[in-house]
Parts: C-alpha cells; sequence; structure tokens
C-alpha cells in the first residue's frame, strides 16, 4: 500500500479531505506522517485524531532552507513514503526536495493556473486579485510541483462562478469546496497510477467518477 506523506502550514481542511477518502476506501493508501512548519496548525491536531503521527519542524532551528528541507526528505524517505501531498503548505521546496521526490509531489492552488500564481500569491491573495481583475470565473488547480512555484504540469483543475457580491471571504469558501474535491482525486488517480505524464501535458487513464 502506497504511503502519503502531508506537508501543512494551517488548519488541514485538505488533509482532512483526503483522510476522510482513505476512510471511505476511495483511496487505497496510508497517510503515514503529516509534518507541519508550524507548531499551532490545527491539521496536526487532526491528524492525531485518527492516530496518524505526526511532526512539527521548526525552520528557525536550521541554519539554511536547504539544511530544512534536507529533513524534511530524511524524514519521509525514512518512512518510505511514496507521495508527499502539499495540503496548504506554505514554504516553497528546495530543488534538492524536487529532485528526491521527482513526480512523486502534488500541489493544490486556489486559482486556474497558471493564473495568480507564483511567490507570495496564496489563501486570501489569491481571491482578492481575483475579484479586483474583475474575473468571472476562477477555480483550483492540483498539479505535480517542480523547480518553480506553481509551475508544474496541471493534473486537474475545476471551475466555479463568480458572484457579483463575492467577497474574498465567499469566494474563497467557494474554492475550498472544490480543493476538497479535486485533491482527493487526484491523490486517488495517482495511487491508481492512472496519470501519465508527457511533458508539460497529463493525460488521465479511463473515467473519472
Amino acid at each position: 500500500m502506497l504511503k502519503i506523506g502531508v506537508l501543512i502550514s494551517g488548519s488541514g481542511t485538505n488533509l482532512q479531505a483526503i483522510i476522510e477518502a482513505i476512510e471511505k476506501e476511495d483511496i487505497k493508501a496510508k497517510i503515514e506522517l503529516v509534518i507541519s512548519n508550524k507548531k499551532d496548525a490545527y491539521g496536526l491536531v487532526r491528524a492525531e485524531k485518527k492516530e496518524i503521527d505526526t511532526l512539527f519542524l521548526n525552520h528557525k532551528d536550521f541554519d539554511t532552507i536547504e539544511k530544512y528541507n534536507l529533513k524534511l526528505i530524511e524524514e519521509l524517505k525514512n518512512r518510505d513514503i511514496g507521495l508527499v501531498v502539499l495540503a496548504g503548505y506554505l514554504k516553497v521546496l528546495t530543488n534538492d526536495f524536487i529532485k528526491a521526490f521527482k513526480n512523486k509531489i502534488i500541489n493544490v492552488h486556489p486559482s486556474l493556473l497558471p493564473s495568480f500564481c507564483g511567490v507570495g500569491c496564496y489563501g486570501e491573495k489569491v481571491h482578492q486579485q481575483v475579484i479586483d481583475y474583475g474575473c468571472k470565473y476562477t477555480g483550483a488547480t492540483v498539479h505535480f510541483v517542480d523547480e518553480g512555484v506553481d509551475t508544474g504540469p496541471i493534473i486537474l483543475q475545476k471551475i466555479v462562478e463568480i458572484d457579483e457580491d463575492d467577497t474574498f471571504i465567499s469566494l474563497q469558501k467557494k474554492v475550498l469546496k472544490i480543493e476538497h474535491e479535486i485533491l482527493p482525486m487526484a491523490v486517488k488517480l495517482f495511487c491508481e497510477n492512472r496519470i501519465v505524464l508527457d511533458g508539460r501535458k497529463t493525460r488521465i487513464l479511463g473515467e473519472i467518477k
């Protein structure tokens, strides 16, 4: 059974969505470890409630971000992790990490990539930018992680319509709802070896249900 490592920084609602999909046996895998860069991340509590191993790693305990990432790699490799899921993880991974888990890292981003992304573009900032730009639609994207920021091959996307009276808060709720749908689905597809990479493009084998 594939072992999953999940990296978080906050409340862990996307982590919860994956946990529930595993409990329903929609995903045939096991979350082996949840790591947070924030001690008070509620996602750690969610994992502990399900008796999933957790780890808080403070980047301030390391001289460089490279050393911090090497520790992440060590912890994940020691547990034979086959898929790394970034579920609201707000730190950029180093090239060493990307190489260590090449094509085995997926991330969910709260916009339709390649729009509204990049360094510093996360959380509420994304939704406010979408509203300020006057977009009629937005959505969420699950993608493989490469050496760039939000630049890896796209696996799944889903669209939501923006109402005229939407605020960044109401829009965030809409987008979060579909994140909870497409992230577990992408994990399921990965675990079933149904994602085929062809350069920047991905092809999904079989029907998505």
